[in-house]
């Protein structure tokens, strides 16, 4: 579990900020972060869902306890993540490892070459002609289909 605290809000646009600092220093640690808020967004949002299955009441249905139920709904979202979650966040932190480490940077990829640099690529590639051989492609003989005499016999001076 994560001991830094998660940011007040995903909304929480210097916090996200902050992240993105620290995804450059320590990637891992970021990594860890982003899938806490990731889910606790999820859980704030099923439990939405959840309650707008429920039906209300006239006498609580207002603007104002809509949205106290969203920010009660975040801070038990966030204090479910901080106790250990639904187990969301650590299935896509080992995820978002096995992919990290899987990827190769540009600096790696070119140390693949044998040499350490790769070749340059030619502006203009070598051209090779190809044969004329009669032999190369069969020919086939043209014919006129009987459509297009009749058509040249209709036409003056067509063809016989």
């Amino acid at each position: 579990m994560s001991d830094m605290a998660l940011p007040s809000s995903y909304l929480d646009f210097n916090a996200l900020a902050q992240l993105r600092g620290e995804a450059a220093h320590a990637p891992d640690k970021a990594i860890r972060k982003t899938a806490e808020q990731f889910e606790s967004y999820f859980l704030q949002q099923m439990m939405k869902e959840m309650r707008a299955t429920i039906e209300k009441s006239d006498m609580v249905d207002s603007q104002a306890m809509d949205t106290w139920q969203d920010m009660m709904d975040k801070e038990v979202a966030q204090q479910m993540v901080r106790r250990g979650g639904i187990g969301l966040a650590n299935m896509l932190e080992k995820q978002l490892h096995q992919q990290q480490a899987a990827a190769m940077t540009a600096q790696d990829a070119l140390m693949l070459h044998p040499t350490g640099t790769p070749a340059p690529l030619p502006l203009h590639p070598e051209v090779r002609p190809m044969g004329l051989k009669p032999t190369a492609a069969p020919t086939m003989p043209l014919t006129r289909s009987d459509a297009v005499r009749a058509y040249d016999l209709q036409q003056p001076g067509g063809r016989r």
